[in-house]
């Protein structure tokens, strides 16, 4: 596919340049790899910079420990080096990534939760993919707005923070500035739709053509709604 000349963004531009992404223990890899591979195409066309942060600078592992997650005690895992921490992160994010996972449910990941509560003030847009919208949703920036979540942990996630309007049939939901995805692949369809928001319906187009994926342009299109509603498969 012959690409169309890059799209060179002025000083001054009201679209996001500063993109961050958070990572903690046992993330999910497709939640976070996903939307980062639809950015790295993005940034070959239009100016973004992208931080991932982390409580510390040392690489964070999808790693489940074993137990009910990893009862084969599988050693299969990646990891992802960050580029700042929580403690200093950069001083300009304008768009914040948080993927899921099985360590979004760990009380390791307070920091992480933390971080997300102090700096959202401060952000133009909030993104969540699969269980990520539960890491958002401990910090009480999602008490009272609309919000979905992985289909198969949907029972308990909805359980555990009653004070989310959880929406049980989405592919993604937007309330304001957050936009929540359900479960890992839906987070390609959130961030495709973001991006159609923000650089264009073309541009979202060219991405998933690059990508050879094809998208869902429906946010109530959720065949995975009917799935067992308990904690199984999927983060």
């Amino acid at each position: 596919m012959e690409s169309p000349p890059p799209v060179i963004i002025s000083v001054g531009t009201t679209r996001p340049i500063h993109y961050g992404i958070v990572l903690y223990p046992a993330f999910q890899a497709l939640d976070a790899f996903g939307p980062l591979e639809i950015l790295n195409i993005v940034s070959t066309r239009h100016l973004i910079n992208l931080s991932i942060i982390a409580s510390s600078k040392e690489p964070v592992s999808t790693f489940c420990p074993p137990g009910d997650h990893n009862p084969l005690t599988s050693q299969c895992s990646q990891s992802v080096v960050p580029t700042h921490t929580f403690s200093s992160p950069p001083a300009d994010l304008e768009v914040l990534i948080v993927p899921g996972g099985f360590g979004s449910r760990e009380p390791y990941i307070k920091e992480t939760v933390d971080f997300i509560a102090r700096v959202y003030p401060s952000l133009k847009y909030l993104i969540t993919v699969c269980t990520g919208s539960l890491v958002v949703a401990r910090t009480g920036i999602l008490d009272g707005r609309r919000a979905t979540t992985n289909k198969m942990a949907y029972r308990k996630i909805a359980e555990w923070v009653p004070s989310v309007e959880w929406v049980p049939k989405a592919r993604w939901v937007v309330d304001g500035n957050i936009w929540s995805g359900s479960g890992l692949s839906a987070g390609m369809d959130v961030v495709l739709a973001f991006v159609e928001k923000v650089y264009g319906k073309e541009e979202a187009r060219y991405v998933a053509d690059a990508m050879e994926y094809e998208r869902h342009t429906d946010p109530g299109w959720d065949p995975f709604s009917k799935a067992p509603s308990g904690d199984g498969a999927g983060s």
